[in-house]
């Protein structure tokens, strides 16, 4: 057990902003990738293709399962394990945040449930595969080295994640509500959570720095979400503090300060007032 979890960036895998790698039954180091590091997070996304195969993980304490024709992202920061890796044959891309488009971005950073692996239908599996092909292809030093060359892989680069967006986005909620300004800002929110969550704890804060009042805020949360603008802040306090609690030796005052609170016992108030265990009982458990 650590003082921290381990965060790999993509220097460790690739030179370059990103990493594209063919997964069948002969790449074992394609396994080793996804199975050898044990518990750790990544700086950088990770879309995996699947055509073929079984997977098994686990996400932010959620196992995750997928067989067959499948895609699946793993965000920045979240914290992973591969369990199962049998039999897969598809595509792994790594790609560093600045590279992906906002459009994006703003499908996975804005899901409030989670992201799950989801099914694809074998004309999309074609897709899949084409357009990865010709990326993987065209992932040479000499393309990378021009900027006519990078701006290509860029381009594909964007179509292939991009063909993740579209998918993930039919299944979001986004769709059915319309694209209101509630929704507009409960993105903006979202976003802002994840990275301002260890400073900024109350919904005023977000609201001010959105430049509309904290009654607006919270009422456009709610209207998307079905929940309040200060729940969203508290998930996202909660599962890191789970993630430090789990796997890293910290004491609770010591990941009540790295969250931000200088009081280490209203932190265990607030978490046990949301998990209906202490930080204490929950770190037991979940070893």
């Amino acid at each position: 057990m650590k003082h921290t979890i381990p965060t790999y960036d993509l220097s460790d895998i690739s030179k370059h902003r990103f990493h594209i790698k063919r997964m069948d039954q002969h790449t074992y180091h394609t396994e080793s990738i996804l199975m050898d590091k044990g518990i750790h997070r990544d700086s950088h996304y990770i879309f995996t293709f699947m055509e073929s195969g079984h997977v098994k993980m686990m996400v932010d304490f959620n196992i995750i399962e997928a067989k067959d024709s499948t895609i699946f992202c793993v965000l920045p920061g979240q914290v992973h394990q591969g369990f199962l890796m049998n039999k897969v044959n598809g595509w792994f891309v790594a790609i560093k945040s600045d590279l992906v488009p906002d459009s994006v971005r703003s499908v996975f950073e804005e899901s409030m449930e989670g992201i799950r692996p989801l099914a694809v239908e074998k004309t999309w599996v074609e897709k899949f595969n084409n357009v990865a092909a010709i990326l993987h292809t065209f992932y040479t030093e000499e393309m990378l080295a021009s900027k006519e060359g990078f701006l290509v892989i860029q381009s594909l680069l964007h179509s292939f994640i991009g063909m993740f967006a579209f998918i993930y986005s039919k299944e979001n909620y986004s769709q059915a509500i319309g694209e209101n300004r509630s929704l507009q800002l409960t993105r903006e929110f979202k976003i802002m959570v994840r990275q301002g969550y260890k400073t900024m704890k109350s919904p005023s804060e977000y609201a001010e720095k959105l430049n509309i009042s904290r009654g607006y805020l919270t009422e456009a949360i709610r209207e998307v979400t079905g929940k309040s603008a200060q729940h969203w802040i508290h998930q996202e306090i909660l599962i890191e503090a789970k993630r430090l609690l789990a796997f890293t030796h910290l004491t609770v005052k010591e990941i009540a300060y790295e969250l931000g609170y200088n009081d280490h016992t209203y932190f265990s108030r607030l978490f046990s007032k949301l998990e209906d265990q202490s930080p204490s009982q929950f770190r037991h458990s979940s070893r």
